[in-house]
């Protein structure tokens, strides 16, 4: 039988991205209805009503659990939104089996993302979608998109580096890096044994995934499950995406590589975290890790090696 699966999504103020999100959904490759459970607070621009029209015209590809709320002030941010949302997909389907997979209001996911899930998902798993910026987008954010690929180069060198100093034998390459909240899976069991969301103002996905491995958790990345998001700079969360966004097109139109650490500087935190694993559990790494200074910024982004080959 067929995983349960719940798509859990936080909006505030998406009345134009929802429906762009909700037919993405409506388009998915399983044959059953998808689940949507939608949290929208704190919002003024008519989210709540255009959800119920793009659901309207998926005729019956969706199924919609619609919760508006207004959070008081100290509240009103990404990890009680996103919280309240993957508590009302838990509830919701009321099964300890069943798959909680979080994205945001402003992801286009492709037609298998769904199934692509459901593969890998398992009682302990904690599944990583790679992040892309919608293609649909390149044309008005040209720079962006040529620093993402610089990004993803770098970042392939640096797990490149991690996995020959500290593999971990449940995420074994080819792997990405990415495990935010656009694109993340775990059943309802762990995602209760975990308590849940924190309530943190931002890097709630992040705290998520950390108190998850604290309880048994195993993080894995498969290249299979990706997720595209919007490149527009301006966001809804703090320290989300759009806020690295607006970085990188300063430093783009100031002509300034943006700052990276060294790959060596890599290689000694690899080290490190090899060395701490016999001691912590990998819930307790990652908070270690994230206690540590940050490191230098010092090497220029590298060029793109791929262009450069061409």
């Amino acid at each position: 039988m067929t995983r349960p699966v719940v798509v859990c999504v936080p909006a505030r103020n998406e009345a134009k991205r929802l429906p762009v999100l909700l037919e993405a959904l409506a388009q998915q490759t399983l044959t059953s209805p998808i689940n949507v459970a939608l949290c929208i607070n704190n919002s003024t621009d008519g989210s709540a009503e255009a959800a119920q029209e793009a659901t309207a015209k998926a005729e019956g590809r969706l199924r919609l659990n619609l919760l508006t709320c207004d959070f008081p002030p100290e509240l009103a941010h990404a990890g009680s939104a996103r919280r309240a949302a993957m508590d009302l997909g838990a509830e919701w389907l009321n099964d300890d089996d069943s798959l909680l997979v979080s994205t945001d209001a402003d992801c286009r996911p492709p037609a298998d993302w769904l199934e692509a899930n459901l593969a890998h998902a398992g009682p302990k798993r904690i599944v990583g979608g790679r992040i892309e910026l919608d293609e649909r987008e390149a044309d008005t954010w040209p720079l962006l998109f040529d620093l993402r690929d610089r990004f993803d180069e770098y970042w392939s060198k640096v797990r490149e580096i991690e996995d020959a100093v500290d593999p971990v034998p449940w995420d074994m390459p080819p792997r990405h890096g990415d495990h935010t909240g656009a694109s993340l899976a775990l059943t309802a069991g762990l995602y209760r044994a975990a308590g849940g969301v924190p309530l943190t103002p931002s890097g709630e996905d992040r705290a998520l995934v950390a108190a998850a491995l604290a309880v048994g958790g195993e993080l894995i990345h498969p290249q299979t499950i990706w997720t595209r998001t919007s490149a527009r700079p301006e966001g809804r969360a703090d320290g989300g995406m759009a806020e690295e966004m607006r970085r990188w097109l300063a430093a783009g139109s100031d002509e300034v590589d943006p700052k990276v650490p060294a790959f060596q500087l890599w290689q000694s935190r690899a080290m490190w975290r090899r060395a701490m694993r016999r001691a912590l559990n990998p819930g307790e790494l990652m908070l270690a890790e994230a206690k540590l200074p940050p490191m230098p910024c010092e090497m220029p982004l590298p060029k793109r090696l791929r262009a450069s080959s061409a």
